[in-house]
């Protein structure tokens, strides 16, 4: 699609972002994953070790096709012979144990640390390769619309606070990061101006704000779909890349957002 040039002029240099253009991962960080179990028993023990191997296997690639190779089931069956070591964090603490619950019903976080050779090695028994340096923060230009209520999804707009929580949420399990335009800001960019504006402008917007990439969408409500429909648009290498989610919340569309520039961003190809 056309340019929208004099808007995005208008932008350059205007852009909250309010972080680094990208986050830099330890490797602690990016080594280790995280998953919700019930109780401390070794069953549920070992669902959360499967869990947590696909986690971190992502994680490190940034691949979201590995999960799904066939190679996945016999390594899930051995997920607790490449955990190095595991801790428990009881998501109830300060909460007094009812009459009829023990400390085994109770949720916690489960996480789980590895040692890189072992995770580099099982990425590269899946055809796959370790996602090094730098991860990118993302500047998130994005329109939504529910029947008659519309609107750009920006810093401080009021209708989007759960929304914008709700992405930054998603960004945790990849080490990414994302952040919004103040509306102020935006300089006549509405609704379809954003949407006419081909990512070539739009990450010119980002970088000359200090941020590392733009990524663009929306996500229209659908009583048919039960859900959210949700566009995404980044551009890497020269190419822009699309992707779409249907009828979910608008926390899987983000999660979807997330992964799909993840996936582009380390090298892997179309969401």
């Amino acid at each position: 699609m056309p340019g929208f040039p004099c808007p995005v002029a208008g932008l350059l240099g205007l852009l909250w972002l309010g972080v680094s253009a990208a986050l830099a991962a330890t490797t602690a960080e990016l080594y280790q994953a995280q998953t919700i179990v019930t109780g401390t028993g070794e069953p549920n023990r070992e669902i959360g070790f499967k869990d947590c191997l696909d986690k971190v296997l992502v994680k490190v690639s940034g691949d979201q096709r590995l999960t799904q190779k066939p190679e996945m089931l016999a390594l899930r069956g051995k997920a607790a012979d490449f955990v190095q070591s595991f801790r428990y964090h009881d998501r109830l603490e300060g909460v007094p144990i009812h009459d009829e619950q023990g400390t085994h019903d109770r949720p916690h976080d489960l996480t789980c640390l590895y040692k890189p050779a072992v995770v580099d090695k099982l990425l590269a028994q899946l055809g796959s390769k370790p996602w090094r340096g730098e991860r990118p923060t993302l500047a998130v230009f994005l329109t939504a619309e529910q029947g008659a209520r519309h609107f750009v999804l920006t810093a401080d707009e009021d209708r989007g606070e759960t929304m914008r929580e709700s992405f930054a949420n998603a960004t945790g399990p990849l080490l990414m990061r994302v952040t919004f335009p103040k509306a102020a800001q935006l300089a006549g960019l509405d609704e379809r101006a954003l949407s006419a504006t081909d990512m070539a402008g739009l990450d010119q917007v980002a970088k000359k704000a200090g941020s590392a990439r733009a990524l663009a969408g929306s996500i229209v409500w659908s009583d048919k779909e039960l859900g959210w429909i949700a566009d995404w648009r980044l551009s890497d290498r020269g190419k822009t890349y699309q992707w779409q989610v249907r009828g979910v919340s608008f926390d899987e569309a983000f999660r979807v957002a997330v992964r799909g520039a993840a996936q582009i961003l380390s090298g892997n190809g179309q969401p």
